[in-house]
């Protein structure tokens, strides 16, 4: 085949030019280039803090406050540019059902027609929209305010409005961040249909597992800085930069080998708990559960399973349950407001959103070293002095603990929350889902972390809550929930290689297709 021949090359529908973005006086974005073509993802991958969602947002004319911008954004004149930020419920007014907010965007496409058939018009438009997101059922969801709707599908509705203004381009941020693994596989292929019709899709993940499933292009940001970019295939076969060969080393964490501690008595045994939310109205039913010393088990299962129910029973956040959670043999109030400091300090719990646990006016040392003056009774000196002892060894020196929280990265804030609870020196340490929403990297380091703590205390017993498969991998013993209900528990390896349960086979079936997937 002679050059001319080739297809020719289409010309891009968005195309950014040498973008610098800096905020007093400190580049976030320098220098950054990016074609966009119809039909195509183009994802942007790299680290919290790399610059990627200011160059996905510099697509659409937005900055950040009090930036100075330079370089050129090009859009074609034929359409917008659309965005499904990670959050989508922050974009849905919650005040409006679902037909209202898709009905005003689909009314202005109509007025060209005859009166008496604007309104059928705009509803075959909505309902078209709404298929192209692959929301099905659309009738009954119109009929239902934002609230009312799962993550997944207020993504969606936030795609659908995005098909209806006619968006040439799509800015998907973090559309998988916190999914379980059928809800990845869904908006692969929701996103893949989308590029199909001939829409560009600039896809901004972390993810890789989505990012190698689905793009086309990749660029590999660092510090506001393209490292290295290409076409899929190659990079992922042959990287060329330090920092993408270590992105992608980062996604298997080193499983926990060697004893798991069963021989020992548990340090928290659940027996015949049940719990309800609501009107009485059943999410779990475990009949019994074990937790050595010494061991990591993880809890994995889909979104709504009851993972967070059990991790919230085990710490006493939950109180609408019934059955036993001993401690050492001792059964544990149900609340928090009935277990005494060394109840309290025994089963330590860190939060998905580590942000969200800290007070933002305070420093974060002071806030760790309290933990051990409140549950433990230490002096404010001995407590300052092994926050800071114990903060240092999970990697946040001392200029950084004490910064308060909006000046530490998720990662970083991450760690400081782990600190925390090992000053109660607990007996069980519950994690719900902290690695979710992290790059590879700083969710490496933070499985590291968390698998050295086991490896160091054999006193401790360590509980991980995710939907995160790699991560579930480090662990001694997988249970998994579905339905809420525990479907299938073992060791780890044999549960994710030789599963036995329809619903765990379903898991790693999907994880296999991420794995395998490649866009025609």
């Amino acid at each position: 085949m002679t050059e001319t021949d080739l297809p020719p090359t289409p010309e891009p529908v968005a195309e950014i030019r040498d973008l610098r973005v800096e905020i007093d006086g400190r580049a976030i974005v320098d220098g950054v280039r990016l074609r966009v073509l119809p039909g195509r993802v183009t994802a942007l991958v790299g680290a919290s803090g790399s610059g990627k969602t200011t160059t996905g947002l510099a697509l659409l004319g937005e900055h950040p406050a009090g930036a100075r911008v330079t370089g050129e954004v090009r859009r074609s004149a034929d359409g917008p540019v659309g965005y499904v930020p990670q959050h989508p419920a922050a974009v849905l007014n919650p005040a409006r059902r679902v037909s209202a907010l898709l009905d005003d965007i689909a009314r202005p496409r109509v007025r060209h027609l005859p009166r008496r058939e604007r309104r059928s018009a705009a509803r075959e438009l909505v309902l078209r929209a709404l298929s192209d997101a692959q929301l099905p059922d659309a009738e009954a969801l119109l009929r239902r305010h934002p609230h009312q709707l799962s993550g997944g599908q207020q993504q969606r509705v936030v795609l659908a409005q995005a098909l209806l203004l006619g968006a040439r381009v799509i800015v998907a941020d973090e559309p998988t961040t916190g999914q379980d693994a059928l809800t990845k596989s869904r908006i692969v292929d929701q996103l893949a249909a989308v590029a199909a019709r001939g829409i560009a899709v600039v896809l901004l993940s972390h993810d890789l597992d989505v990012v190698r499933a689905l793009a086309d292009e990749v660029l590999v940001l660092r510090a506001g800085r393209v490292v290295e970019s290409g076409p899929a295939a190659r990079l992922w076969a042959a990287p060329r930069h330090a920092w993408t060969r270590r992105l992608l080393d980062s996604q298997r964490a080193a499983p926990l080998d060697g004893p798991s501690g069963d021989a020992r008595p548990p340090a928290l045994e659940v027996r015949d708990l049940t719990a309800v939310h609501g009107r009485g109205n059943t999410v779990l039913r475990v009949p019994h559960l074990a937790l050595h010393p010494g061991a990591c088990l993880a809890v994995v299962g889909r979104s709504g399973s009851g993972k967070t129910t059990l991790a919230r029973c085990l710490a006493g956040l939950h109180r609408d349950r019934d059955g036993d959670i001993l401690l050492d043999g001792a059964p544990l109030p149900r609340s928090l407001r009935h277990r005494s400091r060394a109840q309290l300090a025994a089963v330590q719990y860190v939060f998905q959103d580590a942000r969200a646990a800290f007070d933002e006016h305070r420093p974060v040392l002071y806030q760790v070293a309290r933990t051990a003056v409140r549950l433990r009774g230490a002096g404010e000196r001995a407590a300052t002095d092994e926050a800071s002892a114990t903060l240092d060894r999970l990697g946040l020196p001392a200029e950084l603990a004490l910064r308060r929280p909006g000046e530490l990265s998720g990662g970083e804030l991450q760690r400081a929350a782990l600190a925390r609870a090992l000053l109660a020196h607990p007996r069980v340490l519950v994690c719900d889902e902290i690695t979710s929403g992290l790059d590879t990297v700083t969710r490496r380091d933070i499985l590291d972390l968390l698998t050295g703590l086991v490896r160091d205390r054999d006193d401790l017993a360590l509980v991980l809550i995710t939907h995160d498969l790699d991560a579930a991998a480090v662990a001694h013993r997988v249970a998994v929930v579905d339905a809420g209900e525990i479907v299938e528990q073992g060791p780890s390896r044999r549960v994710l290689t030789e599963p036995r349960h329809p619903f765990t086979v379903s898991l790693t079936e999907t994880i296999a297709r991420l794995d395998t997937y490649t866009r025609a």
